[in-house]
């Protein structure tokens, strides 16, 4: 055959084999699968036990159609290798269900390939077989078992994808009923986390981020952190927020995208952690809420409700505060937009602290006869709103409620 022929099917060297190759080697078959299957029982811990049951089955059948199915390839290369796949592809799926890597079922190929090809040999040798067939038979033995264990790594693989695929679906379940309005039943929450093998803290708390971010997010933080898209905002729920190594992660976290950190409560009121944690997060993507920023313009730690609880409640009842402001800031609308910003941080100097011209001064920096002159224009547009206890509270409210940008 010519060299260029020959170099083209290195893939599949059985095709140059004589088919007489394959009568002698066939007659090898049991004493070689025997063989085998008491080195592998031998040499490998792991499979180190009475070759019985759906186990025993697996390799004896892996081994005696890996021998036939060599065989008859040799007798016909185009007719492939068809159902046979399946046996090998079973294989790398067993192991990875019953929680191995390859590596021993990788060593009993290796062994196989060794056996095969010594009694092949022997084979042929007796049968005064040349040196050339010899050489393209070692080729096509182990060239072979390449391909069985490519099948079992592929079994393997895809073994892996539905264990994650049932994990993650198993997981966004269980999310869901942690969400639930109204709480859902401990009972079902821990047959859920059992089902999704994940441990029911006594403590979590939700994060909001951006559903772009979520991937980003979630591989900062420990495994353990649930992950999903509700409502188009990623959602986490991160138990033992405050445990050890938590800041750290959080802060690594905090660096992929802005998030909102929600209070830390029982598994079954996760859903109230959620609310806040997406009210939080909505009102910093609106801006009402400022994100400190570290080193890099990055932030150095997640947005927490519990620091933002006054900032957050007039975000969310920002109608009620646009109609407050509306009503106790009036004085103020006839006022240009200079003095107006002037008069309102006057008024809110006034109101912490208590009217007085040198402290206000000083929060406002200027001079303290700047500041007397102030208090008197303040008074003269808001009048005895700066004595009345009702009064002072609302305009603290209005004015706290404009600073962060959310009355009208």
């Amino acid at each position: 055959m010519p060299k260029t022929a020959r170099l083209t099917l290195n893939d599949e060297p059985w095709r140059e084999l004589p088919t007489e190759i394959a009568d002698l080697v066939e007659g090898e078959i049991d004493p070689i699968s025997t063989e085998i299957l008491e080195s592998i029982a031998h040499e490998i811990p792991e499979y180190a036990r009475p070759l019985e049951g759906r186990f025993g089955r697996g390799i004896r059948r892996g081994v005696e159609e890996a021998l036939a199915q060599f065989v008859a390839l040799i007798r016909d290369p185009d007719a492939g290798r068809g159902a046979g796949r399946e046996v090998y592809l079973a294989l790398g799926r067993g192991e990875q269900r019953v929680g191995r890597t390859l590596d021993s079922l990788q060593a009993a190929y290796r062994i196989g390939a060794r056996i095969s090809w010594r009694r092949f040999a022997d084979a042929c040798r007796r049968a005064g077989v040349g040196a050339e067939p010899l050489a393209l038979l070692a080729e096509a033995v182990f060239a072979y078992i390449d391909e069985l264990a490519a099948d079992s790594v592929e079994g393997f693989s895809q073994a892996q994808a539905e264990v994650e695929d049932l994990r993650r679906r198993r997981r966004r379940e269980l999310i869901a009923l942690l969400l639930a309005d109204p709480p859902a039943d401990a009972e079902d929450v821990t047959a859920a986390a059992r089902a999704a093998s994940w441990e029911v803290p006594t403590g979590l708390a939700a994060l909001a981020c951006s559903e772009d971010a979520l991937t980003r997010v979630a591989r900062r933080l420990p495994q353990e952190a649930l992950a999903t898209v509700v409502d188009g905002e990623g959602c986490l729920l991160l138990p033992d927020p405050e445990g050890p190594g938590r800041a750290e992660a959080l802060a690594r976290a905090a660096a992929e995208g802005r998030i909102a950190l929600g209070p830390t409560v029982t598994p079954t009121a996760a859903a109230e952690s959620w609310r806040l944690a997406l009210a939080l997060s909505r009102a910093a993507a609106s801006g009402a809420i400022s994100i400190p920023a570290g080193k890099g313009g990055r932030p150095e730690a997640p947005l927490r409700v519990d620091d933002n609880l006054a900032a957050l409640l007039l975000f969310e009842s920002r109608d009620l505060a646009g109609r407050i402001a509306a009503r106790r800031l009036a004085a103020f609308a006839e006022l240009t937009p200079r003095a107006r910003e002037r008069m309102r941080e006057t008024a809110l100097a006034h109101l912490r602290h208590d009217g007085n011209a040198v402290t206000m001064a000083a929060a406002m920096h200027v001079h303290p006869q700047t500041a007397r002159y102030r208090i008197a224009r303040l008074r003269e547009l808001l009048g005895d709103q700066l004595d009345d206890p009702d009064a002072r509270f609302e305009l603290q409210l209005a004015l706290r409620a404009e600073a962060i940008g959310t009355s009208l």
